[in-house]
């Protein structure tokens, strides 16, 4: 078998993709297929961590507004529920075979892990899944943020952002049949058009470290190992 065109990767999921047909909480088939794709990426050789978000339970800044609580506390409450997430996603890859370990921004001590980048990457050197949780540990900051630190943190040769579509387009491939897609993408073309690829301040920090991103489809069987591998699948944004 061919060795992988990124050794290492980090793959950034929605809470909201764990979620399945019901879009809130946890869906059993969905956490089981995910499992799969991410053993099979690893069974190519590359090394693989995992960044989840946690908008299935809740997402900080809309439950702010509409909760009226602070901005601060429904952040932390959102890096709870990512927690979750990340314990979800760890009992169904190792279901799957794989060894896997959870670690997290803010301390829970008896879950999870604390993040220390070393051990990380001790980790994933021994064939183990990495799953980030609780973001960066901040208020204020995505876990798209998250997923772009953590990336640059443990070397990722690649960021592989799964979604419900099969890359960028021009415009809402849901709303305009007429949506372009794109094949390959510059960072600058993509802030200058208001591309929703991720956040903008994740975006940057992309472009500032020159860190490839892959937006593919999450449920496209197969799609992660492909990319892996280096074959053209979803959209791959890079430098200009």
């Amino acid at each position: 078998m061919p060795d992988p065109h990124y050794p290492r990767v980090l793959l950034k999921i929605s809470g909201e993709a764990l979620a399945g047909p019901a879009g809130f909480g946890l869906d059993a088939a969905t956490l089981s297929y995910i499992a799969d794709e991410v053993r099979a990426v690893r069974d190519l050789g590359s090394q693989v961590a995992i960044v989840v978000g946690g908008g299935n339970f809740l997402r900080g800044e809309v439950f702010s507004e509409t909760g009226r609580i602070d901005r601060t506390v429904a952040d932390q409450m959102g890096m709870m529920g990512t927690i979750m997430n990340g314990l979800a996603l760890q009992g169904a890859i190792e279901r799957a075979g794989v060894p896997t370990r959870v670690q997290s921004a803010i301390t829970v001590a008896e879950v999870c892990e604390p993040f220390i980048q070393r051990r990380a990457v001790r980790h994933l050197e021994k064939g183990r899944v990495v799953i980030f949780a609780a973001g960066t540990g901040n208020p204020y900051f995505t876990t798209d943020t998250a997923a772009v630190l953590r990336a640059l943190e443990i070397k990722a040769g690649c960021l592989l952002k799964a979604t419900k579509v099969d890359g960028v387009y021009d415009k809402d491939p849901k709303k305009h049949d007429d949506a372009v897609k794109y094949r390959t993408l510059g960072y600058s073309e993509a802030i200058a058009k208001r591309l929703a690829v991720m956040d903008i301040t994740a975006f940057t920090m992309c472009r500032e470290h020159n860190l490839p991103v892959i937006v593919l489809d999450l449920h496209e069987a197969g799609g992660m190992v492909r990319a892996v591998r280096g074959e053209p699948v979803g959209t791959l944004v890079e430098g200009e």
